[in-house]
């Protein structure tokens, strides 16, 4: 009978700790560099192989140029502001259109609080040296939580 009970805990307790991991995947698009050279993009994608054994908190990572690309509309602030407010008439607006062809994947553990460890860890520097040489700045970022 102890030996059943004893069964049943552990069993149960592994379940709880599975449960209470929290996993995240932080994603995001960017432009590349036209000018990027072969060499910076062998840097980038040697630094970003070696995210997961350089911070804990990143289990695995995927890189690469999209199937599709993504486009994204931005407009200017004061049109923004309008348009939240709900007018409906920001025709003269100008708006500007960015494609973002590649992007990066990075499964997390420990969930949004895995994103304050990837950045404070100093080889997030050295890989964001990397991505800048190959990139235009600003990204399309996007994270999903696990359920």
């Amino acid at each position: 009978m102890k030996m059943s009970s004893i069964l049943t805990v552990l069993v149960m307790s592994a379940g709880l700790a599975t449960a209470a991991e929290k996993t995240m995947m932080h994603c995001f698009a960017y432009t590349p560099i036209e000018t990027a050279t072969d060499a910076d993009w062998k840097a980038f994608y040697a630094a970003t192989d070696a995210l997961p054994k350089n911070i804990p908190a990143i289990k695995m990572v995927w890189a690469g140029k999209l199937r599709g690309p993504l486009a994204t509309f931005t407009v200017d602030p004061e049109a923004r502001k309008k348009l939240v407010a709900g007018e409906k008439d920001v025709a003269s607006t100008k708006t500007n259109r960015v494609v973002r062809s590649y992007g990066a994947c990075f499964a997390m553990e420990g969930g949004p609080d895995a994103l304050k460890a990837y950045t404070a860890a100093p080889y997030h520097k050295v890989w964001m040296a990397a991505y800048e040489k190959v990139r235009v700045a600003g990204t399309t970022t996007y994270d999903i939580l696990a359920q």
